[in-house]
């Protein structure tokens, strides 16, 4: 499984920026098509010692509620943590985990956002752009915006908002535990994008291809620091600090 397109990573924080505005015009938000068969959680996970990033894809299976494939990559750690451009710290790991499925998903299912970015234009959508696919942000935690605390019950939901406008939902995955955030990506809306969290659904605050990811991507981590490797000194290579 390979992007349709994919752009240089090698570039500035300015650069970064102009990347998110010419490609969030590809972003459709727009009722899913059909329901979804095969869900890809997407996990990262950094390895400060190695200087390495972790990356899984794990292949759910809605109908029989069951992994059937799991993708791993391990790629030099290239762009600093940024907030609001977190996809060009994430995706080139995650690009290597998605070329060695066999298997192409329905959607995409991330750890992280889609349109609530304070440019709209989070990890899920840059990924659903790039790969042309369903894509859904599903975070811990909040990167812009504010929300009334949703009900008690599992599926409550309420409004995330900035600038008067709703980027994305705090959702109640399971009963009297902390919300996720979860907002449309690509190929999907709002609406859309609740009910396939829902659905994928483990009895946990995260659901289940989300959660799998995660597990894979630490495990990860922990070989990749148990190796007996000398870890990348300096900063990241990729990321220009100054112009492009």
């Amino acid at each position: 499984m390979v992007p349709r397109f994919l752009p240089s990573w090698r570039l500035s924080h300015a650069g970064a920026l102009r990347v998110q505005t010419a490609l969030l015009p590809r972003v459709r938000l727009v009722p899913l098509v059909a329901g979804p068969r095969l869900v890809a959680g997407c996990d990262v996970s950094f390895s400060g010692p190695a200087h390495r990033m972790c990356a899984a894809v794990v292949l759910y299976d809605l109908r029989t509620r069951a992994a059937v494939e799991t993708a791993l990559a391990v790629r030099p750690a290239r762009w600093p943590y940024i907030p609001g451009l977190f996809s060009f710290r994430e995706l080139p790991p995650l690009i290597a985990a998605f070329r060695r499925l066999r298997s192409t998903p329905d959607l995409l299912l991330f750890d992280g956002h889609g349109t609530a970015h304070p440019r709209r234009f989070g990890l899920a959508c840059h990924a659903g752009v790039l790969f042309d696919l369903p894509s859904v942000g599903c975070a811990k935690s909040v990167l812009v915006g504010s929300h009334l605390p949703p009900g008690p019950a599992r599926g409550s939901w309420s409004p995330l908002v900035d600038g008067g406008e709703t980027i994305g939902a705090a959702l109640r995955t399971r009963d009297r535990v902390a919300p996720v955030f979860v907002s449309a990506g690509h190929r999907i809306d709002l609406p859309g994008a609740l009910e396939v969290v829902l659905a994928c659904g483990g009895g946990r605050r995260l659901p289940e291809p989300a959660r799998l990811a995660h597990q894979a991507t630490e495990a990860l981590r922990k070989r990749v620091e148990a190796r007996p490797r000398r870890a990348v000194r300096g900063g990241y290579p990729d990321f220009l600090p100054a112009g492009d």
